[in-house]
């Protein structure tokens, strides 16, 4: 077995190649004007400028950052310009374009007006092309309400965006996701309503995955034969088992999710705010010290239980 083998540029250790794109799912920042504090306690601007501090750490760098909603926990102008202000910096600086989605909390007049310097108050619906990946922004808000829904109108014209195949494939980003809710049976009250229309123009189509918020928890599942991911959000989370309480918010488990693409799947892998206390690990001079090995060396190095790797 001779030298390591490179795939893009990357080394190639196992079996599978790098991903082809590489993509940072956020969610729920809910930003509110004048840093106030959420419930008195959560400093979101803070989360979320913890989260891109640890993105900024994720090798390779993402192309995209992909926001699925609750941008503003009140819809207030201050609160959308100071979004713009902590993420594009950090977008520009990791070559990364952002993708905003509307959710529950947001409205559209500020959204638009805010985030993309636009008079249109309609629905909020984009597609982003990132290096021939397609990102459709659907907006599932309903004004006034909490639940969610897609009209008419607006999957005649996700079904004429699908219509043409994207070289790579889309992604959907929405805020309410379309699946069951076995573990917050509250949130089935301010579901996503119809979900067999969106699931009729979805089969069938080149949509390789549905990217979604709303439930301040991570889950996973599919829908119209793909797969769906609902990241956490980055300001407070829903406990799945809460001790007698029907609903509860909470400090912890704040994360988001890179989501990365082959030719044939998606690899979710959820990154936590917090950095926990590390017990063992391996510096950098390890990697740079794989360049002068071949791969039988290096997997014996990695997996022989006699190793002085693994002593």
């Amino acid at each position: 077995m001779g030298p390591l083998a490179y795939a893009g540029g990357v080394k190639q250790l196992g079996q599978y190649p790098p991903a082809r794109h590489a993509i940072a799912h956020l969610s729920d920042p809910h930003l509110i004007a004048g840093n106030a504090l959420h419930y008195g306690v959560m400093d979101n601007d803070a989360s979320l400028l913890t989260a891109l501090e640890r993105l900024s750490h994720v090798r390779p760098l993402p192309r995209a950052l992909v926001f699925t909603g609750d941008l503003a926990d009140r819809a207030e102008p201050e609160a959308y310009a100071r979004l713009r202000e902590i993420v594009e910096p950090a977008a520009a600086a990791m070559g990364a374009e952002v993708v905003w989605t509307m959710g529950n909390h947001d409205e559209r007049a500020p959204f638009a007006r805010g985030l993309f310097d636009s008079e249109d108050t309609g629905f909020q619906d984009r597609v982003h092309e990132v290096d021939g990946l397609r990102i459709v922004a659907l907006d599932t808000s309903v004004p006034g309400y909490h639940h969610g829904e897609l009209r008419p109108v607006q999957l005649e014209w996700l079904a004429d965006v699908l219509s043409a195949p994207a070289p790579h494939g889309t992604l959907l980003a929405m805020h309410h996701p379309p699946l069951p809710l076995p573990m917050l049976r509250a949130a089935e009250l301010i579901e996503l309503r119809d979900q067999q229309a969106l699931a009729d123009v979805v089969e069938g189509s080149d949509v390789r995955g549905i990217l979604a918020g709303h439930l301040h928890y991570s889950t996973w599942s599919t829908f119209a034969g793909v797969p769906v991911n609902v990241t956490s959000a980055t300001c407070y989370t829903i406990d799945p088992a809460p001790v007698d309480r029907f609903l509860s918010s909470v400090d912890a488990g704040l994360a988001f999710t890179m989501v990365h693409t082959y030719d044939d799947r998606l690899v979710h892998t959820q990154v936590p705010l917090e950095r926990g206390t590390e017990l063992k690990g391996l510096g950098l001079d390890i990697e740079e010290a794989l360049e002068s090995i071949d791969l039988a060396e290096a997997i014996e190095l990695a997996s022989s239980k006699t190793s002085p790797f693994n002593d």
